[in-house]
């Protein structure tokens, strides 16, 4: 049986060039969480001033379930990229990858991204506090780190 792998982390440090990477060494399936959410409108509303759709979760993750249910099916493996995918039950995970960045870089990926001062902060807050990576341990998966500095510039 192929491995179900989330990636996990902070917008900005690395996670779709690793689960990219990942799929291609492994022949793995990708799934884009965010491409995902904006197709299926798994979002209850946008918030204006975090600039972003705020997910219904629950929807989320009963579709990201039967993805997994169908890759177990044909027996092809899934890399599930999303600063989200720690929330998919870790019985249906075999391994969690959290990927973080090096406070500067990540400021400058998300300044290059055009992010708004208030959302930069937002997600350097999250990195400091390693929010995924707590996260990913309190939904008990079974987790790697992954350094995203080295990934690209």
């Amino acid at each position: 049986m192929k491995p179900i792998i989330c990636v996990t982390g902070t917008p900005g440090t690395g996670k779709t060039l690793f689960a990219k990477k990942l799929c291609t060494r492994k022949k793995l399936s990708y799934v884009d969480v965010t491409a995902l959410i904006a197709r299926e409108r798994l979002y209850t509303h946008y918030d204006r001033k975090l600039h972003t759709r705020v997910v219904h979760m629950r929807k989320l993750i009963d579709m990201l379930t039967s993805f997994i249910t169908a890759a177990h099916k044909t027996q092809t493996g899934l890399v599930i990229d999303s600063h989200l995918s720690h929330y998919v039950p870790h019985t249906l995970v075999d391994t969690c990858f959290v990927v973080t960045c090096p406070l500067p870089v990540l400021k400058r990926r998300l300044t290059q991204r055009k992010y708004s001062a208030h959302k930069i902060r937002e997600n350097l807050d999250a990195e400091i506090m390693q929010v995924c990576y707590l996260e990913a341990l309190a939904n008990k998966h079974h987790v790697a780190l992954v350094r995203g500095e080295s990934l690209r510039t």
